[in-house]
């Protein structure tokens, strides 16, 4: 009797060391996925100048138009926050230590909606698609290319400065009449000053300026031939 309440007592003890001990094992591993001493990668955002925007009386007037801007298209290769980089031979990479802020399409469409809505021309606004109100302007964006190009055969040799390239098709609707007001491809090729991710940035925020202020020109220029009612 006093040997079967002995065991009684000793089995439970047994678990719970066990269950101990596999609960330290357990957490030691969890510990050791989640944590990393890697560094986070540099993180970086292009912007345009609100003065870079077109402010030629011929077309800066307001309209009483309301422009919404759609979120570009893109292939899954540039429709994303890494940086991305092609050398010899097609092959398509992307900077190991650094990031932009948002997705490459996500960029240039806030890019574009500050620039346009600094233009002052849009009365009814310039919003972000999916706008919550009705606009008379539709622009339809595709980025084509958000890359910097490398002349060597190794994109991390230091004599292959890459140039960096933006193309984006664009399309102005009058989503009044469902009718295409304008089609156009807008591009820029920027060399870098070296192969440095810093130089490289910095070429991107050249080539993705001369963009947007290309569109943005563009966009004025085809806008202010639109009737307020059509």
């Amino acid at each position: 009797m006093t040997f079967a309440t002995a065991r009684a007592f000793i089995r439970p003890a047994r678990w719970l060391v066990c269950a101990c001990a596999l609960a330290l094992l357990l957490g030691g591993c969890a510990g050791n996925l989640l944590q990393s001493d890697a560094p986070a990668p540099d993180t970086f955002r292009l912007g345009v100048a609100a003065t870079a925007a077109s402010t030629d009386s011929a077309t800066s007037a307001s309209s009483g138009l309301a422009l919404m801007v759609a979120r570009p298209r893109a292939a899954t290769a540039i429709d994303t926050d890494r940086i991305a980089v092609r050398s010899a031979g097609n092959r398509f990479d992307y900077y190991s230590a650094a990031r932009w802020a948002e997705s490459a399409p996500q960029m240039l469409q806030q890019n574009l909606v500050s620039s346009l809505a600094a233009t002052a021309q849009f009365g009814g606004g310039v919003m972000t698609a999916p706008a919550r109100v009705p606009t008379e302007l539709l622009l339809d964006v595709e980025l084509r290319r958000f890359e910097a190009v490398t002349t060597g055969a190794d994109a991390a040799s230091p004599d292959a400065a890459p140039v960096v390239h933006v193309q984006v098709q664009v399309s102005l609707v009058d989503s009044r009449r469902a009718a295409r007001v304008m089609s156009f491809v807008s591009e820029a090729a920027v060399p870098a000053s070296g192969n440095r991710l810093s130089a490289v940035v910095a070429a991107f925020d050249r080539a993705n300026a001369q963009v947007v202020q290309d569109i943005v020109a563009r966009v004025q220029s085809a806008a202010a031939t639109l009737p307020a009612n059509p």
